[in-house]
């Protein structure tokens, strides 16, 4: 059932997805030359990038929230936050991850299913984007999303 027999740091069971997922957001973030600290709910502690990789931002991510799914086919996603390094801070320290929601910078999560959506937010509004396997790009399909006053209760 593809679980790699160890625990996260939730307490939850770890999945082989969930191990190759966590390495790749931080193989594509730590060469990315613009992150300094990566949080992820798969790692006890923060990752601190190499100094000559480092950039301004920190990165927190879920890299497949909702693996324990997937043996049902229900659809899982990454969940991710990320911030700018405070000014004053000189090193790449966990302390530049322990900042209020309300200095994010951006935010969102990707759903993988029989279509890929991006929800994400810059600060001004949340948008869509679904992949379009055709041409290899993600496109606006919802743009300012909003939550309905009222909705359906099931």
């Amino acid at each position: 059932y593809g679980i790699a027999g160890n625990t996260n740091v939730q307490g939850e069971e770890v999945k082989k997805l969930d191990v190759l997922s966590n390495e790749l957001f931080i193989n594509m973030l730590t060469s990315s030359f613009t992150t300094c600290v990566l949080v992820s709910e798969e790692n006890q502690n923060a990752i601190e990038v190499e100094t000559e990789k480092s950039g301004k931002y920190v990165v927190c991510f879920d890299p497949l929230d909702g693996s324990s799914n997937i043996d049902c086919l229900v659809s899982v996603g990454s969940i991710f936050g990320i911030y700018k390094k405070p000014e004053q801070s000189e090193e790449s320290t966990l302390q530049a991850a322990l900042q209020p929601g309300r200095n994010l910078v951006a935010a969102g999560y990707a759903l993988y299913g029989s279509a890929t959506m991006i929800v994400l937010s810059i600060g001004h509004g949340v948008n869509g984007f679904m992949y379009d396997p055709a041409i290899g790009e993600f496109i606006l399909t919802e743009r300012n999303m909003r939550m309905p006053d009222r909705g359906n209760i099931y």
